[in-house]
């Protein structure tokens, strides 16, 4: 895999960065954050009961109509770009952000604000956490790192793309398909907030995706994020923030996590059971925390670099897509398929997609979800959520039984269910891979018990995660997180 960008450490080998460029994030955080100050007075003065649009200064321009935005099918009919990113308050997440629920938007996350709960869980964890130090700054700074590349003993994908966990008990990272000639097709970086033609385009291709949403961006744009859900997209988790993971400290990893987790459960009404790590900058420690959390640690094998568009000539951007798609073509899947780097970031990164999408159809004879990949019919907590299994999906199954989204205006509770473990412990056990398919070849992989890359596993889990929370609470009992 090539690395988008490479930067200098100690010992003088290069790390692989991926999924934006933080310079692109930390615009669009200043942005996001000078926004919301500029239509707090507008907001603030607003009547109670409907999604109100701010005019203030870093809303739309006055020349610009406002949209008319009251839920989520009203949202999804504004097709104006500049009119569907005017800043709009939605009771239920302005309810949510009056009781101070979530950290502020945009900045890293932390405990500060935590329920006694939510700090209680994360106190009885942090014991059992990897002894592994935080690498690096927040933006992606790596230089004087000093790391043991030969060994690679904390398994760190941005030093060189380790997905195998070196620690006992963490399940490997998502990043191929165990289904041949298939593209696994994921955004990340959502809600957009001018991604309606974008949707509308994938409906009307009756494509359903994985969408990692940043916990920022669902509280920013709510009505966008539920419409991720109403279309029968695959929802996961890609932090509060969207900073280099690594860099943070354990109270900071576990706030990000959490409240990403916990911003997608309020606006859009489902627990997320994956995420993926900014930049994919990910290790051991990430990944023991995060499957404490209840959350699958899912990566790419290939990289579209379509994040680059606005310093890379378009022509290298459609190189990238054409060696991804000349794979398809030339039998490098014929065993397994991939999964693909692409992104909701903006709109050339969404047009880039529409436009190899026919290119992307042809070369691959498959072009599914993650969960789909997996026979995951069930990717949430909540049962009333069905997906179609891979045989379903591919026979034009699109969806089964899915709830319509809901968002709530109080403190509700974010449930993470335990089952017991030995020696009184707490131990989480995170399912992926599901045994309700019914046919298929991914079936078939799960049943021979062998997954993408090979990995043993049984009875159709693709992993489990054992995070020990000695003493936390009574076996079999419910960790309750607010």
């Amino acid at each position: 895999m090539r690395a988008a960008l490479a930067l200098a450490v100690a010992s003088g080998a290069s790390l692989a960065v991926a999924c934006g460029t933080e310079k692109e994030f930390a615009l669009i955080r200043r942005n996001a954050i000078e926004r919301r100050a500029a239509a707090s007075s507008a907001l603030a003065s607003a009547p109670a009961g409907a999604a109100t649009v701010a005019t203030g200064p870093a809303a739309a321009a006055p020349t610009v109509p406002t949209a008319t935005r009251t839920d989520e099918a009203s949202a999804a009919k504004v097709t104006n770009p500049a009119q569907e990113c005017q800043v709009y308050s939605y009771p239920p997440v302005a309810a949510l952000q009056a009781q101070k629920v979530f950290p502020p938007i945009w900045q890293i996350a932390n405990l500060s604000t935590a329920q006694p709960e939510v700090v209680s869980l994360f106190n009885a964890l942090n014991g059992s956490i990897p002894k592994i130090n935080p690498k690096g700054t927040p933006t992606g700074d790596f230089t004087g790192v000093n790391y043991n590349g030969a060994e690679d003993p904390d398994c760190w994908w941005t030093w060189k793309q380790c997905h195998t966990p070196k620690v006992a008990g963490l399940p490997q990272d998502i990043y191929m398909v165990p289904e041949p000639q298939t593209w696994g097709f994921t955004l990340d970086d959502g809600p957009n907030c001018s991604h309606n033609a974008f949707y509308d385009f994938l409906n009307e291709q009756k494509q359903k995706a994985t969408m990692f949403y940043i916990g920022s961006n669902v509280l920013d744009w709510p009505l966008e994020a539920q419409r991720g859900l109403a279309d029968g997209h695959e929802i996961c988790a890609h932090t509060w923030s969207h900073r280099y993971m690594t860099s943070l400290t354990n109270e900071q990893v576990f706030a990000e996590l959490y409240y990403s987790k916990k911003a997608i459960k309020d606006v859009l009404g489902v627990t997320v059971q994956c995420w993926r790590p900014p930049y994919g900058d990910v290790d051991d420690r990430i990944r023991y925390i995060a499957n404490s959390l209840g959350m699958q640690t899912q990566i790419w094998r290939d990289n579209t670099f379509d994040y680059e568009i606005a310093t890379l000539p378009r022509a290298q951007i459609e190189a990238n897509y054409a060696d991804i798609i000349k794979a398809g073509q030339n039998g490098t899947f014929a065993t397994n398929g991939t999964i693909v780097l692409t992104h909701e970031l903006n709109n050339d990164t969404m047009a880039l997609m529409m436009e190899n999408y026919p290119k992307i159809k042809a070369a691959f004879k498959n072009v599914v979800p993650i969960g789909v990949a997996y026979n995951n019919t069930q990717p949430y907590v909540e049962k009333e959520y069905t997906y179609p299994n891979f045989s379903q999906y591919v026979a034009g199954t699109l969806s089964v039984s899915l709830a319509a989204p809901t968002a709530v205006s109080t403190d509700a509770s974010l449930s993470i269910p335990l089952s017991s473990g030995a020696s009184g412990s707490i131990s989480a056990t995170v399912s992926y891979a599901s045994n309700t398919a019914t046919g298929g070849s991914a079936a078939n992989a799960q049943s021979s018990g062998k997954s993408a890359a090979g990995r043993n596993v049984e009875g159709g889990v693709f992993g489990a995660v054992v995070a020990a929370i000695v003493g936390a609470i009574g076996a079999g009992a419910m960790a309750v997180l607010v």
